[in-house]
């Protein structure tokens, strides 16, 4: 008779999600497993968040040399980039966030199990040989680039994000395949460094962005420092001295291709149908994310792999989530935070709350703000940009904003925080605003949206009355 093993919890996956579900986790229970699939250090560590910024940096440090003239130093033209050094400073940089990250599995000694985790049920899975019983699963098993299966003859010569850091040094002509956040960031910042870049799209939208008018902005940037081709789908083929990459009527040959075409969940083969749920076209069984429950089973799905948003700051919440009802008595329902995306371009984009997009038309006014005259962007030469905020016509209340500006990643925060509070846009004029700072721009983005208001036009709010009464 077949050994089966009992825990509580048996959490697949140890990544940012899975590692945070174990965190809720271990203050109710040890009768645990976590159970991983691949390399350990989480997709933001190894591959992610941190390497990507790593490279972003050096080539924004290198591009500024550009703007030193205007500031009156000279010799910027003679500086030159190693990109070996670059890479290498990456490696080192991943390496140290990985090794922080694989502490937290290092010391659970036969409760990580290192495998691919297959369920048998609800409440059963394998992994290898072993079984378990576990009361409540976590599904925790991140997700993958996307690489069309045609495209995988090329071999080395094209890479996703997933692999690209592993190059002791980058090509002198790369195509990327995809303008998302992950494309648009890998595009800029390989140009910057100096390498011909050729970016393919299938749409015209920029990282995310629905608002045509700061799409336009970001694109008027980012044609000065590459070439952007949004003539429709990409084909691979092999030509003289590289791969022909071609669109519409773009062609060109480059010696390495990135795709940034998108990530896909890694459920294929973990045995979903087991479960008894039906799946949707894509494969993916109902889930909802206020308590990341999967129908009504005690099955959790967190992270990446709910296909819901590939951010670290969702994952770590849904697998806060997932972990704290994978130990409770009954599923507690848990409000999610207001929408907030940053793309580390130059100028950075952002988005918080409700896109352009998601806002019905004739229910909301707009304001917004060019930064090419604001004061503290121009004495900084990052004057560029265009930031636009939105407010319900009833009332003023924030909706949300898009934007390529400088200092983006500062002020979406400032922005998530009044949408969360349900400010109004007098209520965020009144906040006071130094100067002089870059966030200025946002107050002449409040401002124009407050034109469309019968308020007082004071940005001050007027002191409480007294109610004293008047001495006689």
């Amino acid at each position: 008779m077949k050994n089966i093993e009992t825990v509580d919890v048996a959490i697949i996956g140890a990544g940012s999600a899975g590692l945070a579900a174990l965190r809720q986790v271990r203050k109710r229970t040890e009768s645990f497993v976590i159970i991983n699939d691949g390399a350990y250090g989480t997709t933001c560590a190894r591959v992610g968040c941190m390497p990507s910024k790593a490279l972003i940096e050096a080539a924004h440090a290198f591009h500024a040399r550009r703007r030193l003239g205007t500031f009156g130093i000279r010799g910027g033209e003679a500086l030159s980039v190693d990109l070996p050094a670059v890479m290498a400073r990456v490696r080192e940089l991943r390496d140290f966030f990985v090794a922080g990250v694989v502490k937290a599995t290092d010391a659970l000694d036969e409760r990580s199990i290192a495998g691919r985790a297959r369920l048998l049920g609800a409440g059963h899975l394998a992994v290898g040989e072993r079984e378990f019983r576990a009361k409540r699963i976590i599904l925790a098993p991140g997700s993958h680039p996307i690489v069309p299966g045609p495209w995988r003859a090329f071999g080395d010569r094209v890479q996703t994000s997933d692999s690209i850091f592993e190059l002791p040094t980058l090509p002198p002509r790369v195509a990327v395949i995809g303008l998302g956040a992950i494309g648009i960031e890998f595009a800029q910042a390989m140009a910057q460094l100096g390498i011909q870049v050729t970016a393919f799209g299938r749409g015209t939208r920029l990282a995310g962005l629905t608002d045509s008018k700061v799409n336009a902005a970001m694109r008027a940037v980012l044609d000065q420092q590459l070439t952007l081709c949004t003539d429709g789908d990409a084909e691979l083929s092999e030509a003289e001295g590289g791969i022909a990459v071609s669109a519409g009527n773009t062609r060109v040959v480059v010696d390495q291709v990135l795709v940034a075409i998108g990530r896909r969940p890694n459920l294929q083969g973990i045995g979903l149908a087991s479960l008894g749920v039906a799946l949707d076209e894509r494969g993916m069984p109902p889930w909802d994310p206020t308590t990341t429950r999967i129908g009504d089973l005690d099955v959790f799905l967190a992270g990446d792999a709910n296909g819901h948003a590939a951010l670290l700051h969702e994952a770590a919440d849904e697998g806060y989530i997932a972990g704290y009802n994978a130990v409770a008595d009954d599923p507690t329902c848990f409000a999610r935070r207001t929408p907030i995306g940053i793309v580390f371009a130059e100028p950075g984009i952002a988005t918080v709350g409700q896109r352009h997009a998601d806002i019905a038309p004739g229910t909301a006014f707009e304001g917004e703000v060019d930064f090419s005259r604001q004061g503290r962007s121009r004495v900084a030469q990052r004057n560029v940009g265009l930031l636009r905020i939105y407010a319900a016509r009833e009332g003023g209340k924030l909706l949300g904003a898009e934007m390529c500006a400088p200092a983006a990643e500062h002020m979406v925060h400032l922005l998530a925080l009044a949408i969360g509070q349900g400010l109004s846009v007098q209520d965020l004029l009144r906040l006071p605003f130094y100067h002089p700072v870059i966030e200025e721009g946002l107050r002449t983005a409040l401002r124009d949206l407050a034109s469309h208001y019968p308020m007082d036009p004071s940005d001050l709010a007027s002191c409480p009355s007294s109610k004293a009464e008047a001495l006689s």
